[in-house]
């Protein structure tokens, strides 16, 4: 397997390559060359497997520079009870006839971003231990991915990570589960604006290739495509477990706002999954929704960016995107340059011509938005009716399903994070807060280690070159 950039300057890696590099040196995102496909006979193999079996399977087609007992090593180490609280890793739960949720936070931060970030860990640790190397890792977080990262890295050998927060843009529990972390080898960055103001930052320091190999420097955000690579895996296992054979079509509804997560459907849905439709649900930061509407992205400024009661979907600028445009537009590098380099940067947009905008429904997208009022009111909903208690972004998820239903396909949700690190929205919605394990019952207190820093890439590099390993 070979990995190209949408941007197109860069051709022929291989996938330790693309894990260690993260974004391309041409400001583009690694895609595999050619999405593998699967039969229906290979469906009905991979039905049988266990969730570590499955990922083994699926991952081995786009990796092909590590030794196979390694691996498997890696993936069986990653994927366990002991880890994700169950056998299944990511258990189905019905709630109706038509709906489904695709339990995927019972992971040690609570939030679906371990189930990648989680093996991202153990495969970054095995590869630099190969090398003999280090890797300094640079990130941007707007809740979620964040304390997933630092967890899965925390006393790694040979990694440290440095990660980019928005101030006073994370509930209370995400900001302690951070920012109370004592290890050395993690560093919290606290910077004035948006998601998108340190996703911007991560980007341009990536961009100064010459910093970054002094630095090596690599990425742990959905821009990696390791991440979103063990990402795929959880779509066949909700499909499995929410069909009976393999003639059956089922749709995912994703909560979005970096496009990483709803990009691995697109992902397995290139690769055969017999999936109906991509429902994408935004919260009131709804670019994306528009785009799906309309064919323009139109990107917001830091100003713009509402903070809402879903924090973690408080994004204006996909950072995932460019993959899916990429192949959208036929895989024409040198128009997704020309959109994502120059348009973006010239008139923050653009717009896809009649043409174009066509071709969105060939791969199955389709959108909606949902407001503060609207996640009230299904948390609500879904406590009473069937006494299951959602975090807001899986209830703007479930609002919008319900908009995109069809008769004979069921939807399947996919849960962001429980709900215990939301108790201001769980408690106006249903009177009550969330349970909490008792390990995290007093997070909130627990003594902080995190430092403001300007919203500056220069700012950034230079306590970068205080603290990297080199």
């Amino acid at each position: 397997m070979r990995y190209i950039s949408t941007r197109g300057g860069s051709v022929d890696r291989r996938f330790s390559e693309v894990l260690m590099e993260g974004l391309a040196p041409d400001g583009g995102l690694y895609v595999p060359a050619t999405y593998p496909k699967v039969d229906d006979t290979t469906l009905r193999h991979w039905r049988s497997l266990s969730y570590a079996e499955l990922a083994l399977q699926i991952v081995s087609l786009y990796i092909d520079d590590i030794p196979a007992h390694e691996l498997r090593a890696i993936i069986a180490s990653t994927y366990t009870p002991e880890v994700f609280g169950s056998a299944q890793i990511v258990p189905l739960q019905r709630l109706d006839e038509s709906t489904a949720l695709l339990n995927l936070s019972n992971g040690p931060t609570f939030a679906f971003k371990d189930i990648a970030m989680q093996f991202l860990g153990n495969l970054f640790e095995a590869e630099l231990g190969r090398r003999g190397a280090r890797l300094n890792i640079l990130g941007a977080t707007s809740g979620d991915t964040g304390s997933a990262a630092e967890y899965a890295m925390r006393g790694k050998q040979n990694v440290q990570v440095f990660m980019l927060s928005p101030r006073g843009r994370m509930s209370p529990f995400q900001q302690a589960q951070m920012f109370s972390l004592q290890d050395k080898n993690i560093h919290n960055l606290v910077v004035e604006g948006s998601f998108d103001t340190c996703q911007d930052i991560v980007k341009a320091v990536s961009a100064d290739l010459a910093f970054k190999r002094q630095y090596d420097i690599g990425t742990v955000n959905s821009i990696n495509w390791a991440r979103l690579l063990a990402q795929v895996v959880y779509y066949f296992s909700g499909y499995f477990q929410a069909t009976n054979d393999n003639s059956e079509r089922v749709s995912f509804c994703v909560p979005s706002g970096n496009f990483g997560n709803i990009c691995a459907g697109h992902v397995a849905r290139m690769m055969g999954l017999p999936i109906e439709k991509l429902v994408l649900a935004t919260n009131e930061n709804d670019v994306l929704d528009e785009f799906f509407k309309t064919g323009r992205y139109r990107v917001r400024s830091s100003r713009e960016t509402m903070v809402t009661s879903s924090p973690s979907m408080d994004i204006s600028k996909a950072s995932n995107f460019e993959r899916f445009i990429f192949d959208l537009l036929g895989r024409d590098a040198h128009r997704v340059g020309d959109l994502f380099d120059l348009e973006l940067s010239q008139r923050g947009q653009f717009c896809l011509t009649e043409q174009e905008t066509a071709c969105i429904a060939r791969y199955g997208f389709v959108s909606g938005k949902s407001t503060h009022l609207d996640r009230l009111q299904t948390i609500s909903h879904t406590w009473q009716r069937h006494r299951t208690m959602i975090d807001p972004h899986t209830a703007d998820g479930v609002k919008v399903a319900r908009e995109h239903l069809r008769s004979g396909i069921p939807t399947i949700v996919l849960e962001t994070a429980l709900p215990l690190k939301f108790q201001d929205i769980i408690r106006e919605a249903i009177g009550q807060e969330a349970p909490r394990p008792v390990p995290v019952t007093s997070m909130e207190q627990r003594p902080r280690r995190c430092e403001l820093i300007a919203p500056s890439a220069d700012e950034v590099k230079a306590y970068m070159e205080r603290h990297c390993s080199r």
